[in-house]
């Protein structure tokens, strides 16, 4: 490692032990400046709440022989405060033309930025994280989080550049911050429960989604997930929930849950599949799964959805065969097919799906 970003690491690292092992609360402060920083550790348990007052600017090694893992790694820690008007560049340019991930399913990981692992009771507010070389944000069996008011941002097409992912956690609120990729702004993992995103502006990026579910026979259901008073601009997706096709002669039968979805008070502008459930999801160019997708979906709701379409099917529900979903509801979704095919009319696609709708407008094929 070069000398600068190893100094800056070996310091920042320091301070954190201390404050790890101080009695009561601690703070670190990086005060205003550029600091180039290899990866970090940060692990409890620790004996007090932290904060750290991110003022300055980190810049993460770009030699990606010198990662094992993530940038910035927080494990077992409860009472974190992560704040500041600072920014966390992970310098990801460089990165991403090694990421082949897109075409290989079993690709060697690029470094995300943060990577939070059994964290409780925390907060991330006020920071930005830009061009990171994977993820920006990853959540692990966390709960009680709390971010809001934080940007982050890449290019529209950097690969994998999720805004913030979570799986196997719970109480998480994503609130009034601006999020724009070259992947999903928020992504929710199995087992996963009680997510809310408010105020959020997505865009560019995949949209919110839930998924991809399903893989590998992975069991965590994810239940109580509800986006309200957000915008999406220019996303490939808007609200998606996208599963994975069965593999034939899986053992475990039982179908995973996704239940307990709200929707509510959503503005799309310019945005292509504005609503869309995929239970055929398939994000190479050959999948081996052949199956029906396990997994049942219930008790969503739309409500409130409006603006602009990139791509004349405004709502597309493909459900599972052996799976039908149930409980869909929606209500007050105004969608304008706004593309250059001007001879296409806004229509929706629904399969393996019954739908309770109230005043869907124009699309008139939910009632056939």
């Amino acid at each position: 490692m070069n000398s600068s970003a190893s100094a800056e690491r070996k310091a920042l690292q320091k301070a954190w032990d201390d404050a790890c092992a101080a009695e009561g609360s601690a703070q670190i402060t990086i005060p205003f400046g550029d600091y180039l920083v290899g990866p970090v550790l940060f692990k409890g348990k620790c004996k007090g709440p932290i904060t750290i007052q991110l003022d300055g600017n980190l810049l993460a090694d770009t030699n990606l022989n010198r990662y094992t893992s993530n940038w910035l790694e927080f494990q077992y820690i409860d009472g974190l405060t992560i704040s500041g008007r600072g920014k966390l560049d992970g310098q990801g340019t460089t990165a991403w033309p090694h990421n082949n991930c897109p075409d290989n399913w079993k690709c060697k990981l690029l470094p995300m930025t943060m990577s939070l692992s059994f964290v409780t009771n925390s907060a991330i507010t006020g920071i930005t994280s830009l061009n990171s070389k994977f993820f920006h944000v990853n959540m692990f069996g966390c709960s009680n989080i709390d971010i809001h008011s934080i940007t982050i941002t890449a290019p529209g097409d950097s690969p994998n550049t999720d805004g913030i992912h979570m799986g196997a956690s719970s109480n998480i609120i994503i609130t009034n911050s601006t999020i724009g990729t070259g992947d999903d702004c928020v992504s929710v993992g199995s087992g996963t429960t009680n997510v809310t995103v408010s105020g959020v502006t997505c865009g560019p990026g995949h949209g919110i989604s839930v998924g991809s579910l399903g893989k590998d026979e992975d069991k965590g259901d994810v239940v109580g997930f509800n986006v309200r008073n957000s915008k999406l601009s220019g996303t490939a997706n808007g609200i998606r929930i996208k599963t994975w096709q069965g593999k034939k002669d899986a053992k475990n039968v039982e179908p995973m849950m996704v239940s307990g979805f709200t929707f509510d008070d959503v503005v799309m502008e310019n945005v292509m599949n504005p609503i869309i459930i995929d239970q055929e999801y398939c994000p190479y160019a050959s999948c081996v799964e052949s199956e029906p997708s396990r997994v049942q979906i219930k008790d969503i709701k739309f409500n409130n959805i409006r603006g602009t379409s990139s791509s004349a099917e405004v709502i597309q529900l493909r459900c599972s065969k052996t799976h039908p979903c149930e409980g869909l509801e929606l209500k007050n979704i105004q969608l304008q097919y706004i593309g250059n095919d001007k001879a296409l009319k806004e229509t929706a696609i629904c399969e393996n799906v019954k739908v309770i709708s109230s005043n869907v407008k124009p699309v008139s094929l939910l009632n056939k």
